[in-house]
């Protein structure tokens, strides 16, 4: 019986007894996901924004655009950039280019969203942070302080969302 189950999920891994859709292994512990699941998950997505908001400010300046023109290509490329680091391991693990764009989509989209919301709105608020030049100390602090606190408030989220099989969950299948 365990192996048709194996068989209808498409995954042969050790956690292959887990349900599917419930994610049993990270689940089960202690009725939801673990804090380190979530902040691995959360350690993930933030490492794909804070690529694509970095080198999307230092395009951005280079360029010599505006704030608002500079931050929206950050949030662009953080959003490729977090998809990105997702859809690599998928297409390794096998899986065709729509369908691991797809589980990128559905893993991270409302972590980076959230981590998103979160960063910027931390940066839109630290007074000077905006007109900091990317040679300046307060530029830098303020964009770490930034990620700490989305850091913090995302891996909740995530917490919430594995612990449902929603989310970062989706990808595990695949590692």
């Amino acid at each position: 019986m365990q192996h048709e189950t194996q068989a209808h999920h498409h995954y042969t891994g050790p956690d292959a007894h887990t349900e599917h859709s419930g994610h049993a292994g990270h689940a089960g512990h202690a009725g939801g996901a673990g804090w380190s699941t979530a902040a691995r998950a959360t350690l993930h997505c933030l490492t794909g924004c804070a690529i694509g908001e970095v080198l999307g400010m230092v395009i951005g300046t280079a360029l010599g655009w505006g704030t608002a023109a500079t931050m929206a290509l950050a949030i662009v490329l953080a959003f490729v950039f977090g998809y990105a680091l997702t859809v690599s391991p998928v297409l390794r693990a096998g899986v065709p280019l729509k369908a691991a764009v797809g589980v990128a989509l559905a893993a991270d989209s409302v972590s980076i969203l959230v981590m998103e919301i979160v960063d910027n709105g931390v940066l839109l608020m630290v007074p000077g942070a905006m007109d900091a030049h990317l040679t300046d100390v307060l530029f830098w602090a303020a964009l770490a302080f930034a990620f700490l606190v989305a850091f913090l408030v995302t891996t909740p989220v995530n917490k919430w969302m594995i612990g449902r099989g929603k989310g970062h969950a989706v990808v595990h299948r695949y590692h």
